[in-house]
């Protein structure tokens, strides 16, 4: 198996990707052609694979990410410094039936291969036909007011109430709002703190609210709707002399109640993985994010479900996405996610397409293009079934596309709030960050999983020297032991797990 020094990603790229440290002198081999890098790159950075002009576009990815602001020589250094975007506010798409069609063959003959053995996970089914992969107790906090009660409860059952088989413990999704909001805001809120209050992977439920919030206990228990009580108790602690020791009961009468709670072989179409990139580098693209997307193209082809969201992470390479829409529906509800997101921007008066973070660019990330081209494989070939709204469930198998901004911690609540039982995380530069669901991290390179092998589930950067059957299938053997509580990822084995909810108004 070749072990690879420089990759030039597509035939009709016009860069090159350096893998390990270059240096200015080097004679490299890229595809037949012998380059003398005129610089030194570092890893995950572009070199030019010929001479290109100013104005000319870059090609990586076999699209452009952008045109040359000033002529740049072959074996030179191509970065921010000398490309930049060619994306505006206003763009036209394109539904192309036949383009679509054969996305749609490619999936069904995917379909063949899994018919009738379909992999199995053990989870927990729940009385509505959901499964969990986790037994836990959550609590949900109506109101920032009472975030401390609710983490004082959590430490009074870190001690009282024991891991056992069937519980895998309790936690809290602290947040500062629920009240003093207005509008869209507000109701998101309570949406998305509804989703947790209905997710699978919780056996048991308190949610603990103040009173007097904005978020009132009787709107936001209507909100809820139907659920099993005896899984979901509600308290409100004006209400109550001593709000501990009620909490207390509660939880306890919670906790019994999830003791007969016992996970059983079930196929891994019910599970529903969010898929995520952050901190990414320039190898996120070639290696990382084509791993997951793989797995998305194997889950999909097995009937289950995926979840792609980080909207201003696929401007630049929309219309890739729309080319696998399953029908004109979901082109247009596509389109309109894309161009509502934009006018976000606008509305704020912000500009679009200056979206590469420090990180992102000290790793090799140029322009907008070049991230949103590598961000998106992370959705592999699968055909898009449906679009959801920030704060949406799950309603249709298959990819999904979900409204929802690239930010990390506000990206991984609304993965789990949509349903996710588990979320992929890809990074190049590496993260500790945890969602309420367990989130494997998936480096694009093999150093970061060795400096960070406390944060880093799987080393994607093996697929620059192993073969990808064998890569994929080891992925995929992690993804069936974390799901079936056979092991932790490393964000559940270090405690951490948070959320963040979506803000875009006034606060009182």
């Amino acid at each position: 198996m070749q072990t690879y020094t420089v990759l030039k990603v597509h035939p009709e790229d016009s860069v090159a990707v350096a893998i390990r440290p270059l240096s200015q002198g080097d004679v490299v081999e890229v595809a037949g052609l012998q380059i003398t890098l005129a610089t030194d790159i570092p890893p995950g950075h572009k070199f030019a694979l010929k001479n290109l002009a100013k104005g000319e576009k870059v090609m990586k990815y076999g699209a452009p990410i952008g045109y040359a602001i000033t002529d740049i020589a072959s074996g030179e250094h191509v970065h921010a410094t000398n490309i930049k975007t060619l994306l505006s506010e206003n763009a036209t798409y394109v539904y192309d039936r036949t383009l679509s069609a054969q996305f749609a063959q490619k999936e069904a003959e995917r379909k063949k291969v899994w018919e009738n053995k379909v992999p199995t996970i053990k989870a927990y089914r729940r009385s509505n036909g959901a499964i969990g992969i986790r037994n836990e107790l959550w609590i949900v906090p109506t109101v920032g007011c009472v975030n401390k009660i609710a983490e004082n409860l959590v430490a009074w059952a870190q001690e009282n109430l024991k891991k056992a088989p069937f519980y895998d413990g309790i936690h809290v999704w602290s947040h500062p709002y629920g009240c003093s909001q207005l509008g869209d805001d507000h109701e998101a809120t309570r949406t998305i703190l509804s989703d947790l209050v209905h997710h699978p992977n919780a056996g048991g439920v308190l949610v603990l609210s103040l009173g007097c919030e904005n978020n009132t206990p009787a709107s936001f228990r209507a909100l809820v709707g139907n659920v099993d009580e005896n899984r979901v108790k509600f308290l409100t602690t004006q209400e109550v002399s001593d709000e501990l020791a009620e909490s207390k009961r509660l939880l306890t009468e919670l906790y019994e109640t999830m003791k007969g709670d016992v996970r059983e072989d079930v196929g891994m179409d019910s599970l529903i993985v969010g898929f995520k990139c952050g901190g990414s580098d320039g190898l996120s693209g070639i290696t990382a994010n084509p791993l997951v997307g793989r797995f998305c193209d194997e889950l999909t082809a097995m009937g289950g479900t995926g979840i792609l969201t980080e909207v201003p992470e696929m401007f630049g390479a929309e219309q890739l996405l729309m080319n696998r829409a399953v029908d004109e529906q979901v082109y247009n509800q596509t389109v309109s996610l894309i161009n509502d997101f934009k006018q976000y921007f606008v509305k704020h008066n912000q500009v679009v397409y200056e979206n590469p973070s420090p990180g992102n660019k000290a790793g090799g990330i140029s322009t907008l293009e070049d991230k949103s081209l590598g961000c998106i494989q992370k959705g592999g070939q699968a055909m898009i079934t449906d679009v959801l709204g920030y704060g949406d469930r799950i309603k249709k198998r298959g990819l999904n596309l979900l409204n929802g901004p690239g930010n990390d911690i506000v990206s991984t609540t609304a993965l789990t709030a949509c349903g996710a039982h588990i979320i992929l995380f890809t990074t190049g530069r590496g993260t500790p960050l945890g969602a309420p669901v367990p989130t494997i991290k998936i480096s694009s390179n093999s150093e970061l999983a060795e400096k960070k092998a406390n944060w880093i589930d799987f080393d994607a950067g093996r697929l620059l020297k192993e073969p990808e059957t064998s890569v994929l299938s080891d992925f995929l053997s992690l993804i069936q032991s974390v799901a079936s509580g056979e092991s932790l990822a490393k964000n559940e084995e270090n405690g951490y797990a948070e959320i963040s909810l979506f803000k875009d108004g006034v606060i009182l």
